[in-house]
């Protein structure tokens, strides 16, 4: 099997390099705005690795099959995304994936017209465990119908974190989008409203970083859910990601907190405890790669996929206006 040509462009995020080690499906054959010192040492080593100072030149590499961005301001990366689909590229895009719905509209309507793929970053949240588990127990409509969900993803403060929203895309839609992809692909209810509150509250720095936010959200079947994202993970957590999501139905409810390390079960007459996990987690890398290489598709369709970022756009608005 022809293994998929990568080329990465820009290292602002989690950019795909170390996952491309001897892997099965992917190989990297050039950068763009990428600084080689962050490459494992095989890939630095290559020789057959072109290097470049620009997208446009990488686009013009006719070897580069998919592009995978980290775009250095995520507020261009989905013009940046539409250029290389419109040059014949499949496209792996780091969250945000857009930071306007009209961009957003353009992205996917690009797509669709060159009949290039283009896949979201880190969109495989319920293809991970716990939470696959949790998506399966809720497919089998063993909480019954979903009325409520609590999620939470909090991460470390650190210096580094831009205070300029348009080089990351901003608390609300570079973290709220795991707790909105936890909401619906692990809950199983797609948002059809959603409400925003937040503050730059313990910013140690002047600037315009968001420190914390609080949303509400209406589900497309009349159940309700409340997000929380912060930058107020302390250290001494022990784990990057403080995330926690509670699952509540007319049967009973699933939880897993501390990170994903604690799980349960609790239906009306019995305490299931933990969550059986064995079933390995899914890369959405790997799954975007098989379904270039042959006949896998991939799970959610691109409108669905998109749709915790379209959410996401509107709940930055509303907070703002507020």
């Amino acid at each position: 099997m022809n293994k998929i040509k990568i080329g990465l462009y820009g290292t602002n995020g989690h950019q795909i390099h170390r996952a491309l080690v001897d892997h099965p499906l992917g190989q990297c054959v050039a950068t763009a705005a990428f600084d080689r010192a962050v490459l494992p040492d095989t890939l630095r080593a290559d020789e057959t690795i072109r290097h470049y100072d620009t997208l446009e030149e990488m686009l013009a590499d006719e070897a580069v099959e998919l592009v995978s961005l980290c775009s250095p301001r995520r507020r261009d990366q989905a013009r940046e995304a539409i250029r290389s689909l419109e040059a014949g590229k499949h496209v792996y895009a780091e969250k945000p994936s857009a930071m306007d719905e009209r961009e957003l509209d353009a992205l996917v309507a690009t797509a669709h017209r060159t009949g290039k793929a283009f896949h979201e970053m880190w969109t495989g949240s319920a293809m991970q465990q716990p939470y696959r588990a949790m998506r399966d127990i809720v497919q089998a409509g063993t909480l019954g119908t979903i009325v409520q969900v609590l999620a939470q993803k909090s991460y470390p403060y650190h210096d580094r974190r831009p205070q300029d929203e348009d080089i990351d895309g901003g608390l609300i839609l570079q973290v709220g989008v795991h707790a909105l992809r936890f909401v619906e692909w692990v809950g199983g209810a797609k948002v059809d409203e959603i409400w925003a509150i937040q503050t730059s509250v313990g910013n140690p720095h002047p600037g315009d970083l968001q420190m914390a936010t609080s949303m509400m959200l209406r589900l497309a079947n009349g159940g309700v859910a409340s997000v929380v994202c912060n930058y107020l993970n302390p250290p001494a957590f022990g784990i990057w990601g403080n995330e926690s999501l509670r699952i509540f139905g007319t049967e009973g409810f699933i939880e897993a907190v501390d990170g994903g390390t604690k799980t349960r079960l609790v239906l009306n007459e019995k305490d299931h405890g933990p969550l059986e996990t064995t079933k390995p987690s899914q890369s959405y890398l790997d799954m975007f790669l098989a379904s270039l290489s042959g006949p896998s598709p991939m799970p959610i369709a691109l409108e669905d996929e998109l749709h915790p970022t379209r959410m996401l756009i509107r709940a930055r608005a509303d907070a703002k206006a507020r």
